[in-house]
């Protein structure tokens, strides 16, 4: 038998071989990368606040039945014959952004030895076979929104819509950092991935180093710079781990303007909604994530110290516990932005579309869970007492808790729970994009 005979039939078994090189490179690549040369010069930020990051150590039995119960979300919002999850409680429909809070949950979960590798793997390869088959917008990239059940493009009130509503670069950057970790520590889900990401034209929603979201109104399309202070450089931050040149996305000192609250330095992005249509939330969101994935570069580590710490002081100030973020609410308008400053007011809760929502405020539990993950402070440990409780147990955690009423904001969330998840999986193991074992292995 010729020797070309031989490496034809060998193909498969060499590219899948190739594959794991690949992915053994990219681990090692990942060990040692810092994302401090990637972004702008330290010297953007001023006066430095300072918190002390704690080391790793392991979960107890409380923590672990507080991942338990986030868990039981995803249990009861999983649709069989898809592999999809809700988005909220018993709602049929989902985000990427929540589908990747889902994902990070699952691997959050595995990784916690919450559920078995064999459950770990057939949820991951349902999703990832699902994911390859949605209809795409334009052709090119995931809709903004998907019927769970049937996988058809829908609107925000899960409408079908044939040809759809668009696309978000933000909710797209968000999925690849669960795509990353796929790729770079489970090598045996790469065809499976490799699917989703052949389909997708991802250099549709990046042009000039910038990110670009798809809106469709009175049938046209608009394509808009998407992504603010915070936001723009977490999702970028995963784009550039798939090769792709979002320089001016993870620039932080482009758009960068401080706001003094309590003596500190909050960086805010300078862009107003009124010019530039989308509006800018200083919220605890991006900057946890961030840290929970990421392990921060230098100058998203300042940015986080300062939203935590403006946060306490608010405690400090007026006798509020406060861990602000986007969050579902469990009546009308039933989402709305909780945040340290946007539209040119300090601790302003709004509603999508900008309208004032303050009777809304409210502690936010996955805020509160992440902010202690990452920094366990005493005061830390005093919206852990308060968003420990928000929850039930054979449904998941509550999104937060009320100011005004002091009572719970009920609505449950596939988002809310990933990120739970999530910040107990850091706790143990440490920042999730980086190669980490179980704690079976560790």
């Amino acid at each position: 038998m010729s020797l070309k005979t031989n490496i034809i039939r060998a193909r498969g078994h060499i590219v899948f071989i190739l594959a794991l090189l690949t992915a053994f490179g990219i681990v090692i690549t990942m060990e040692n990368m810092n994302f401090d040369n990637r972004v702008a010069s330290r010297s953007a930020v001023k006066n430095e606040v300072e918190i002390e990051i704690p080391k790793q150590r392991a979960i107890t039995a409380e923590e672990r039945e507080w991942a338990n119960i986030a868990w039981k979300y995803f249990e009861n919002n999983t649709i069989e014959e898809t592999g999809m999850v809700n988005s909220a409680n018993q709602y049929n429909a989902s985000t990427l952004w929540d589908t990747s809070s889902y994902l990070m949950g699952l691997i959050s979960a595995y990784r916690l030895d919450i559920i078995p590798k064999e459950e770990f793997s057939q949820r991951t390869r349902k999703l990832l076979t699902s994911l390859a088959e949605l209809p795409l917008y334009d052709g090119k990239l995931p809709n903004k929104s998907y019927n769970t059940i049937s996988l058809a493009m829908v609107d925000y009130t899960n409408k079908p819509t044939p040809k759809g509503i668009g696309w978000s670069a933000i909710d797209i950057g968000r999925l690849m950092v669960p795509i990353n970790i796929l790729v770079w520590q489970y090598p045996e889900f790469h065809q499976e991935v490799q699917s989703v990401v052949d389909k997708w034209d991802l250099a549709a929603m990046v042009d000039k180093g910038s990110l670009f979201g798809a809106l469709r109104e009175k049938n046209k399309t608009t394509m808009l710079q998407e992504g603010r202070l915070g936001y723009e450089e977490y999702a970028a931050k995963s784009m550039q781990l798939m090769g792709y040149d979002v320089n001016e996305a993870l620039d932080y000192q482009s758009w960068l303007k401080y706001i003094n609250i309590y003596g500190i330095d909050i960086a805010t992005d300078s862009r107003r909604p009124e010019e530039f249509t989308a509006h800018n939330y200083v919220v605890s969101e991006p900057y946890i994530l961030d840290g929970l994935e990421f392990g921060w570069d230098q100058i998203s580590k300042q940015f986080a110290n300062r939203v935590y710490a403006v946060q306490e002081a608010r405690y400090k100030d007026t006798g509020i516990l406060t861990a602000v973020s986007e969050d579902n609410i469990d009546q009308a308008p039933y989402f709305v932005y909780n945040t340290v400053f946007t539209d040119g007011k300090e601790w302003n809760t709004i509603t999508e579309d900008g309208k004032d929502a303050s009777e809304f405020k409210s502690l936010s539990t996955k805020a509160a869970f992440g902010w202690h993950a990452l920094y366990e402070t005493d005061y830390t440990k005093k919206l852990m007492a308060v968003a420990s409780t928000l929850h039930d147990v054979d449904k998941g955690w509550y999104s937060g808790r009320y100011e005004k009423s002091g009572k719970p904001n009920k609505a449950l969330t596939a988002n809310t729970n990933g990120i739970i998840l999530e910040s107990i999986a850091y706790k143990a193991l440490g920042p999730l994009i980086k190669s980490k074992p179980t704690l079976a292995q560790k």
